[in-house]
């Protein structure tokens, strides 16, 4: 005779809280981005990435490029609407992000619109990136669109620490130097330096001189190895829970 130890009984157990904890739901299913919006933001992000070089010598491939990061803040503002965070937080600081993205997009030598912009869209893609790191842990099982969502989230933070780079060198100009040019870097070139840095690799061209460059990079750095520790501290802790809990059902009842 085997006693019945299923996790969903157990776990009731500790509360009516904790049970509800266990399903594996999404806080917010369904949307008009289907079951899984964290791939799409995350295709969104990369698409971006590729086209962008193709997109940054023309004002209408500017105006075009402006038009697909507008859709890739919408892709981030719908992703949060499935995870616990607060819908209207992201609405707020998202709206006049996408603004400014096609007024960047359309007078890339203005500092104010480049400074404003950065100073909306940091903070937005920083909680964008939070919020999806609490969807990744909000319950004791990961589903296939969580796994997405640690790629998106990821991704997000290197476009988070772009535009902070942005900001840096229009209020400290000099800030970041480039191989064989001077002057301010391009978004593309801070995004690339923002993705060496964030995954340790360290093969950007663009390096930082400025004192407070330096300090925000060096945050980064820190930022990418915690988030590593992070998933797969929690990507173990899953295994080993589920090969424990499944060892206890398996147990027979020497009772």
């Amino acid at each position: 005779m085997y006693r019945s130890t299923s996790p969903w009984v157990a776990r009731a157990s500790y509360g009516r809280g904790v049970s509800r904890r266990s399903h594996s739901h999404d806080p917010r299913p369904g949307g008009v981005l289907g079951p899984r919006p964290s791939a799409v933001l995350l295709s969104v992000q990369l698409v971006v990435v590729l086209a962008y070089p193709f997109l940054e010598d023309s004002p209408a491939g500017r105006a075009v490029l402006g038009v697909i990061q507008m859709v890739a803040v919408g892709v981030a503002v719908a992703a949060v609407r499935r995870t616990p965070a607060l819908t209207w937080v992201a609405l707020t600081l998202g709206a006049p992000a996408a603004v400014f993205t096609v007024a960047e997009a359309l007078a890339t030598d203005t500092g104010w619109v480049i400074l404003t912009s950065a100073l909306l869209h940091a903070p937005f893609y920083f909680y964008v990136s939070y919020s999806m790191v609490r969807y990744v842990f909000h319950d004791d099982r990961v589903t296939r669109d969580e796994l997405y969502a640690t790629g998106a989230a990821f991704t997000v933070v290197a476009w988070g620490f772009a535009y902070v780079y942005a900001a840096v060198q229009v209020v400290w100009p000099d800030s970041f130097a480039g191989a064989g040019t001077e002057g301010a870097r391009s978004w593309f070139e801070l995004l690339y330096l923002s993705f060496s840095v964030l995954t340790s690799v360290g093969l950007s061209d663009v390096v930082p001189v400025g004192a407070h460059a330096r300090s925000l990079v060096a945050v980064e750095m820190v930022a990418g190895v915690l988030y590593v520790a992070l998933v797969v501290s929690r990507l173990v802790g899953l295994v080993v829970s589920r090969q424990a809990m499944k060892a206890v059902d398996d147990r027979p009842d020497e009772g």
